[in-house]
């Protein structure tokens, strides 16, 4: 290798849902043409995501930038040729077939840890209390707070409609 350059952050933009296949297909191909000095790694950013449905809570990856995969590497022609040619890929991200390399506060904002939580209910929704002191109630949503991952739910009692304060996994949606 006749250049001594610093290995950089590239994106790659490949077809949709072939994010997977072409970073196998690029791992394969680096192994079978030797050039694990020159591209060092090759990632796809996902972040774990927590959703209730149902009153169940579960943890699953969601692709941060769907259709786009980050390699590592040392820009040589080769390499560039390599990634170019991997079966999915559309090409770098960059002005016409320059590609430009990520800088670093934007790999830290890809590296940052996210945990947001989605949930299957919406605003105005009614639905079940599972658990509390309002166990078995049905209650309307008037607002949600995903970072405490609470919601606000209006519910009568004694003729009056007061608001309270319900967790995530206490309430599943009416059908």
């Amino acid at each position: 290798m006749a250049e001594e350059e610093k290995a950089l952050w590239y994106v790659v933009h490949t077809y949709s849902g072939y994010e997977n296949k072409v970073k196998s297909n690029l791992e394969m191909a680096v192994v079978n043409n030797g050039f694990q000095d020159v591209i060092q790694e090759v990632r796809i950013p996902v972040e774990e995501v927590v959703e209730v449905k149902n009153g169940k809570r579960r943890t699953v990856q969601r692709k941060l930038y769907p259709g786009y995969v980050m390699v590592k590497m040392i820009r040589t022609n080769e390499a560039w040729y390599l990634v170019r040619n991997t079966r999915g890929v559309t090409g770098f991200v960059g002005p016409g077939s320059d590609p430009i390399p990520l800088a670093d506060n934007e790999i830290d904002m890809i590296n940052t840890v996210r945990q947001p939580t989605s949930i299957d209910i919406a605003i105005g929704d009614e639905v079940k209390v599972l658990s509390g002191s309002l166990e078995n109630f049905t209650v309307k949503v008037v607002d949600i707070d995903t970072v405490n991952q609470k919601i606000k739910a209006q519910v009568v009692m004694f003729g009056r409609e007061q608001i309270v304060d319900l967790d995530y996994d206490q309430v599943v949606r009416v059908e």
